[in-house]
Formats: structure tokens, sequence, C-alpha cells
């Protein structure tokens, strides 16, 4: 994490500056969920006292238990106000149903976090 925040930002826009964190704090939150609600192999407390620390988002991992959102890359993916038209991001859109193959989100970077792809 601090070499993602320590790294240099020459020649990349201001948004992908925040990428590698954004990645990192998703690889975080998505090895935590997987290690309670998956592989089962660490208790309830240190599950919480995880959170409480603030080693994953919970606010994330409540996004990843609910249908339809198991691969959401960051939360500002599906706020509505952070896009035209009130919609959610084109990271959201499945694969087959873009007009253009390779996309990156404007946010974190992501390529594609749609439940169908």
């Amino acid at each position: 994490m601090r070499e993602a925040e320590n790294d240099t930002h020459d020649g990349k826009r201001k948004c992908e500056a925040l990428w590698p964190i954004f990645r990192i704090s998703h690889q975080r939150s998505r090895y935590i969920y997987d290690l309670y609600y998956r592989r089962k192999e660490i208790s309830k407390e240190l599950y919480e006292f995880c959170l409480d620390q603030g080693y994953a988002d919970r606010n994330l991992i409540a996004k990843w238990k609910k249908p339809g959102y198991e691969r959401l890359c960051c939360l500002r993916c599906i706020q509505t106000r952070d896009h035209n038209f009130a919609t959610t991001c084109v990271c959201r859109v499945p694969k087959h149903l873009r007009e253009e193959k390779v996309i990156e989100c404007v946010h974190c970077g992501c390529r594609g976090c749609a439940s169908g792809d």
C-alpha cells in the first residue's frame, strides 16, 4: 500500500493515480471475505476485528453478499450520483452487451465487474 501511495504519477491522468490503491484495497477486502465466508478459516471475532481496524471495507463486503454484486470492484461504480444520466459505471455492463470490447472504469480502473461476465 505504501508503494502505491508513494509511486510517481508522471504521465498518468489524475484519476489513474488512485487505481493501484483501489486495487490493493479490493484485494485485501476480498481476501478477508474469502477467509471468513468461503473457506471459513477465521473466527467471527477476527473477522470483526479486521473490519473494525479498517483492513477490509465493511460496505463492499455487504454488497458482495447480495446477488448480482458478487464481483463488484468498488462502491463508486454503483453510485448513480457519480455518473451521467443517473446510471451505474460502464464496468458494470456485461461484456457481451458492450460496444467497445476493452474498457476501463474511470474511478478504479476496473475492466469489468458485472456478474454475468
